[in-house]
């Protein structure tokens, strides 16, 4: 969890929230209205649908110190479609982000950069005669780690998923 230093003096902290809410239309509209309009922000945002259809699970992640992260928090809870919140920043738990990462690529970096992707565990989904396409999938430090491998060889374009998380061992996010 990275510490910032805000405007205010407080520390701020990242946090990684997952939010259960019912499958239906408006309700990733609803959530990040009200973030908007609190005057929140969220670095990263993932949805999808879970075991359950009906069901789909979030995770944001937005930075704040322990006061606006609670207040974030209450005013999730307080959505009609949202049926459960929790902080996971605090708890153990696991979180992986998928990027792919476009580099140039020429017969002499090539093997250079197939090199560096062997070595994080990444793969090549596409290669072109003066590009690369890596897809990386890891936590925070390795996807800026690879990223920082890539720089000398010049990113031409970076596209991110955003943070997925859950908790480790036997405690689940349930209904």
């Amino acid at each position: 969890m990275a510490d910032l230093q805000s405007k205010n003096g407080l520390r701020e902290h990242e946090h990684v929230i997952s939010v259960l809410v019912e499958n239906r239309a408006g309700v990733l509209a609803r959530i990040s209205g009200m973030f908007s309009a609190r005057g929140f922000n969220i670095d990263s945002l993932t949805v999808g649908e879970t075991a359950d259809p009906t069901v789909s699970r979030m995770t944001i992640t937005a930075r704040g110190d322990d006061s606006i992260i609670e207040q974030i928090i209450k005013q999730l809870r307080k959505l009609i479609d949202v049926i459960r919140v929790v902080d996971l920043s605090h708890k153990d738990h696991v979180d992986r982000e998928l990027v792919l990462v476009k580099v140039k690529a020429d017969k002499k970096t090539r093997g250079e950069i197939v090199q560096i992707t062997e070595i994080f565990r990444a793969k090549t989904v596409d290669v072109s005669h003066e590009e690369m396409t890596i897809e990386v999938v890891g936590d925070q430090n390795k996807i800026s780690a690879i990223l920082d491998m890539f720089r000398p060889f010049g990113i031409l374009e970076v596209a991110r998923t955003g943070r997925v998380a859950m908790f480790r061992g036997a405690e689940t996010l349930k209904l």
